[in-house]
């Protein structure tokens, strides 16, 4: 993360507390159509149950996770390796849709974080927290809050308000000081959030 980024979220005594204790920026280096297909495995499933899916898939897959290998593979043993009915239809619809558009950083570039939410929405089994996760992860947006992310939620009622519920407007203005760069903040919550 650049130092602006800290600087800004240091301004923050809490968020300067996350910063000082996490490193949330270690992740394996997927594609985009991966990243799009691990946040669709994500998709109402706890971290664990999420994580254990998706390394079997790749395991199925063995480890070639393209548009071409998910809609070759059969799809009873994609079911047998966790996923749902519906998940499988979705990355298949996800894998379709590469293959016709150009979703990686690249082609997105010029669009607006807005645009990209309505692009990828088009997609059958990608709706918006989805899209937003392809912003922060994939596209690497700086400015992204995903407050349809039940962890953002409770991570941040758990230290900004004690555990006590907050709408989504509380939440906002408590993360307005962290403006650019709400996608860092994000990370560092869910960071925090994962480890107790």
């Amino acid at each position: 993360m650049n130092e602006a980024a800290h600087a800004v979220l240091r301004d923050d005594p809490v968020m300067a507390a996350l910063v000082d204790r996490h490193d949330p920026y270690v992740e394996p280096d997927w594609n985009e159509y991966e990243r799009l297909c691990i946040s669709i495995i994500n998709q109402q499933l706890s971290t664990a149950s999420a994580a254990a899916v998706r390394e079997r898939v790749f395991d199925l897959l063995e480890g070639d996770v393209t548009p071409a290998t998910v809609l070759a593979a059969d799809e009873a043993a994609l079911r047998d390796a966790g996923l749902s009915r519906s998940k499988v239809e979705y990355i298949r619809n996800a894998a379709r849709a590469f293959q016709e558009t150009d979703y990686t950083r690249a082609g997105l570039a010029s669009y607006a974080n807005d645009e990209v939410i309505d692009l990828l929405t088009e997609i059958k089994g990608v709706g918006a927290w989805t899209a937003r996760m392809y912003l922060l992860f994939v596209l690497e947006r700086p400015d992204v809050l995903p407050l349809g992310d039940l962890a953002v939620r409770r991570g941040i009622e758990e230290l900004y308000a004690d555990g006590d519920e907050l709408t989504r407007a509380e939440m906002r203005e408590i993360a307005e000081p962290w403006r650019p760069y709400r996608s860092a903040a994000t990370r560092y919550i869910w960071a925090e959030y994962e480890s107790d």
